[in-house]
Order: structure tokens, then C-alpha cells, then sequence
């Protein structure tokens, strides 16, 4: 899609941390940077626990007039009032999921390195597709989402695409002119200075270089 001139920011956080501080350190990082969207990609399966982060960062988020969305837990987005969720199987869900939450609410999905996925995700309501990761890792089954994947998807598709793990600084200032967001997670969340570490991050996004 790529309609503005740089890329946006999408947060991902961790998948554990004590709420109480991550809440500041979330809300800092965002007073701090421009960001589009949140992701809240918790590992515990506990809906108590979920339901209590949940409240909390939506209130940091929406008073930011930021976006949360959920990973994967389609039933907890109109309960907690959050704005969407990000599905993690592709095409699969995203047309039951859409009909779901109705078209108000924000569908996005993770279709790791398949234009295939992407496309049939988009063509079933999904409001962006994801893909990566965009460098090898020592993680999954090392197949890495190519620069020409993001440029075709760019130049072909109107639905927005976000690149996601794998990034570094040089990633970044490849794919700032072939994605529609950058997803970051312990990118910026394992440095000592988050919202320093996402200025620097953000910087490589909208270099005109």
C-alpha cells in the first residue's frame, strides 16, 4: 500500500513483564515516539491475568490515542473494549473472525513468509497482513521474508503490510520504502532505554538517505 512516506510504528510487547512497571515504561515509550498500534502478545493462557494487563495498558494506549489489539484472543476484544486482534495462522480465521467483531474492529494476521496466505487473508476482510521474519533466525524454520515480497505486496495490494522480526537497523532502512508499518518487540523492549532504542529505530524510518 505504502500511501504515506515512511513507515509507522507497530509495538509488540513482551511476552511477560510486572505490569506495573511496564505500564510507565509503555506509556514513556509512547509519549516519547509516534506509534500507530500495539500489540498486547502475552504467553500466559490465564484470562484473569490477561483481562487485568489488559485494562491496563488499554487505558495507557487509548489515552495516547494509540490502537490495542490483542494477539490471538478473538473473544476477550469487545469485553476488555480493546480495538482489535492480531490473529497468528494466516488466512485461516480472518473472514470467521471479521464477522465476528464486525467491520469496525481492527483484523490483522501473521502469515510468515506466504504471499499466498497474505493474499487470501486480505481477500477475507483482514485490515493488514504481517510477514517475516526479514533475516534469518535461530528460531522457526529459518525461512526469511524477502524485500521483494514487501515491494510487491506494495505495489499490488492496497491492504497495509507490516515486517516483523529479524529487524535491525539495516532491515529497517531497506524495507522503510516497501512497508506500511514496522513491528517491534524486543528490539527496543531488551535495551536499557526503550524509548531511546524506538528514537533511533524511527530515525532509520524516515531517513530520506
Amino acid at each position: 500500500m505504502m500511501d504515506q512516506e515512511h513507515p509507522q510504528v507497530y509495538l509488540i510487547t513482551p511476552g511477560e513483564f510486572e505490569l506495573s512497571r511496564f505500564s510507565d515504561q509503555l506509556g514513556s515509550v509512547l509519549d516519547g515516539n509516534e506509534v500507530g498500534c500495539v500489540r498486547l502478545a502475552l504467553n500466559t493462557k490465564d484470562e484473569l491475568e490477561i483481562s487485568k494487563i489488559a485494562d491496563s495498558l488499554r487505558d495507557v494506549c487509548h489515552a495516547r490515542d494509540v490502537a490495542l489489539v490483542i494477539e490471538s484472543h478473538i473473544m476477550l476484544v469487545e469485553r476488555l473494549g480493546l480495538d482489535g486482534v492480531h490473529l497468528i495462522d494466516g488466512a485461516r480465521a480472518v473472514r470467521k473472525t471479521r464477522d465476528a467483531l464486525g467491520k469496525e474492529a481492527i483484523v490483522g494476521t501473521f502469515c510468515g513468509t506466504s504471499k499466498h496466505d497474505g493474499m487470501s487473508a486480505s481477500e477475507a476482510g483482514a485490515d493488514y497482513v504481517s510477514f517475516g521474519p526479514v533475516q534469518s533466525t535461530t528460531l522457526g524454520d529459518g525461512q526469511v521474508a524477502e524485500i521483494n515480497l514487501y515491494a510487491w505486496w506494495s505495489e499490488m495490494i492496497e491492504v497495509p503490510v507490516v515486517a516483523e522480526g529479524g529487524l535491525d537497523i539495516p532491515a529497517i532502512t531497506n524495507l522503510r520504502k516497501v512497508t506500511d508499518f514496522i513491528a517491534l518487540q524486543d528490539e527496543i523492549w531488551r535495551k536499557d532505554n526503550p524509548s531511546e532504542a524506538l528514537t533511533a529505530y524511527i530515525k532509520a524510518m524516515t531517513s530520506t538517505g
